[in-house]
């Protein structure tokens, strides 16, 4: 008998790490190993007795090791019953679901990621792969905003991203403190510190939807085609099969058609940005 697409799996949390103070990562043991997922999809996770909701993948399917991440901020009634689990706790899974990145159109060609805030989970997944198949990608661009230095998602992976050769890492705060020496500024004031060929470059940005129509000036600025950038749009899904329409964008989905759009194809939908 074939399992219901509604039907949760209770799986297990294997570890808990805190990243901010309002973000943790969950990594949880994948059903028969291998969870099977492309970066950008997200899971639907659920508590008995609280609710459900959509959380981006946030671990590359090349470093499964029989578990995958989920990045989770603490925001609602799911997320902080979430944060209150210990690790050998059992939640409902339900997925992966969604159109994640195209990664194959993205081999050969330069890359250029500007992830804002909590939107690096997602790029996460993509980035990590990217690194794990270098020689597939010319050159890795990686700009990444944070509200401060508190807020800042993944330390050891950003000080790792830092100081490879073979990528290009930028990190600004919107606001500084006495801790920080880097740049100081929205995720725009990088956009003048690299140089990128347009014409070879895919561009990948997730982050709060205020942020996407500023990004989205700076990358057509530089010349980037508008087929060549891709975004990310969680937004109000809610069932994650298209049933409830509480994530419609006019005929689009995000669940479905998304989450991950190219440009090109949603820039007229009026509701999408």
């Amino acid at each position: 008998m074939t399992k219901s697409i509604y039907t949760p799996e209770m799986m297990s949390v294997l570890e808990i790490e805190e990243l901010t103070p309002f973000e943790k990562l969950f990594t949880i043991e994948s059903p028969n190993g291998e969870l099977g997922h492309d970066p950008g999809q997200f899971m639907m996770v659920s508590i008995l007795g609280v609710g459900e909701a959509p959380i981006s993948i946030s671990s590359s399917p090349s470093r499964s090791n029989g578990s995958f991440e989920l990045c989770v901020r603490r925001v609602g009634d799911l997320t902080n019953a979430m944060h209150a689990l210990e690790s050998g706790a059992k939640i409902g899974l339900r997925g992966p679901y969604g159109e994640g990145f195209p990664i194959a159109k993205m081999r050969g060609k330069d890359l250029l990621f500007a992830p804002g805030g909590l939107g690096l989970a997602p790029l996460r997944s993509l980035i990590n792969q990217v690194i794990d198949e270098r020689a597939s990608f010319g050159r890795v661009t990686i700009l990444y905003g944070a509200k401060d230095p508190e807020a800042l998602l993944y330390r050891d992976e950003l000080e790792e991203w830092l100081e490879r050769d073979d990528v290009e890492c930028l990190i600004t705060v919107d606001n500084g403190d006495e801790t920080w020496d880097g740049n100081v500024g929205v995720i725009t004031t990088l956009f003048p510190k690299i140089n990128i060929n347009p014409r070879n470059t895919v561009a990948i940005t997730c982050g709060p939807p205020i942020m996407y129509r500023f990004v989205l000036m700076e990358l057509l600025g530089k010349g980037i085609p508008e087929s060549q950038i891709y975004l990310s749009l969680e937004r109000r899904m809610k069932c994650g099969v298209g049933k409830c329409g509480h994530c419609q964008i006019e005929s689009l989905y995000c669940c479905q058609d998304g989450p991950v759009f190219n440009y090109a194809e949603i820039k007229g939908y009026e509701e999408a940005l």
